[in-house]
């Protein structure tokens, strides 16, 4: 799922209110305000067979057994990023061993590193036997705010690959 540009938000924001302030006019029952509900989002980058996803969401936005899986508190000032490497076509692929740097720059400009730590999960029942790896840390974060995150990877055959995506954070 995208996210939608400020403007955007902005212009469906005064339509909105264009049609409420319409409607009670004519005095129907103003609509209730939308409001903007905070989903993972996923970044990709592919680079011949291998496929790079990163996701970003609100810590407190987890359910309690997956934060407790991750060792994380859930917390509406902290976001988690969560990384993976895999090769090969989806729904076959097996996860590929890399190092992960990140950091997150914010709209001031303030830039701060994301520590990545590895962590391995066993499939239940995969034959032959698999073991997922995924890379996760967590950020700061002060909604509303738009984040760019910036991912160098570095795979355990020397490929070397970079990705750049951003996430807005609202306040609730």
């Amino acid at each position: 799922m995208r996210t939608m540009p400020r403007l955007a938000i902005i212009a469906l924001a005064c339509t909105g209110l264009a049609s409420t302030l319409t409607l009670a006019g004519c005095g129907g029952d103003a609509p209730k305000p939308a409001r903007i509900i905070e989903t993972p989002q996923e970044a990709v980058s592919r680079s011949g067979d291998v496929t790079v996803r990163a996701n970003v969401v609100r810590t407190d936005l987890l359910n309690e057994a997956m934060a407790r899986g991750y060792g994380i508190a859930r917390d509406e000032g902290t976001a988690l990023l969560l990384v993976s490497v895999r090769r090969g076509p989806d729904g076959q692929d097996v996860a590929v061993p890399a190092k992960i740097e990140a950091s997150v720059t914010d709209l001031q400009g303030r830039r701060s590193t994301v520590a990545l730590r590895e962590l391995r999960t066993d499939v239940p029942g995969a034959t032959p036997p698999q073991t997922l790896i995924d890379y996760i840390g967590t950020t700061e974060i002060h909604a509303p705010d738009t984040l760019r995150f910036d991912l160098r990877v570095e795979r355990e055959d020397g490929a070397r690959s970079t990705m750049q995506f951003t996430r807005e954070f609202v306040a609730d």
